[in-house]
């Protein structure tokens, strides 16, 4: 999955597109909920070598909150890696460089919503 296809899967199913609160890092987006305003996904642009790979080059990634019973299993996936500059016992980091598996970052993606919307009273 590539960054605009992810930003466009986020569009069709939540109406949610990004805002980008750094100026100095206009590439970095951030994907909130509309009423507590909570971070779901953020998409950046990295160096590899902060995932632990061997390269000088950067890579598209997002950053997505997950249930911390399943962070060690999704961490074995392809293109999954320890969240990046986020608490990694909730949070994953999945490459948008075809790595990993486009279904797996939709529900990750699907779960990192559930997550973080504001819980029901009652």
């Amino acid at each position: 999955m590539t960054r605009e296809e992810l930003k466009n899967f986020i569009k069709e199913t939540y109406g949610v597109t990004p805002d980008n609160p750094w100026l100095k890092s206009p590439s970095y987006e951030v994907f909130r909920h509309s009423d507590n305003k909570k971070w779901f996904a953020v998409i950046m642009d990295i160096p590899e070598s902060k995932l632990g790979i061997n390269s000088a080059e950067n890579i598209s990634v997002v950053n997505l909150k997950c249930d911390t019973i399943m962070i060690v299993d999704m961490l074995s996936e392809k293109g999954i890696y320890p969240a990046y500059h986020m608490n990694k016992s909730y949070w994953v980091t999945a490459a948008l460089d075809g790595s990993a598996d486009d279904e797996t970052i939709k529900m990750l993606t699907r779960m990192s919503f559930k997550l973080t919307e504001t819980k029901k009273k009652g």
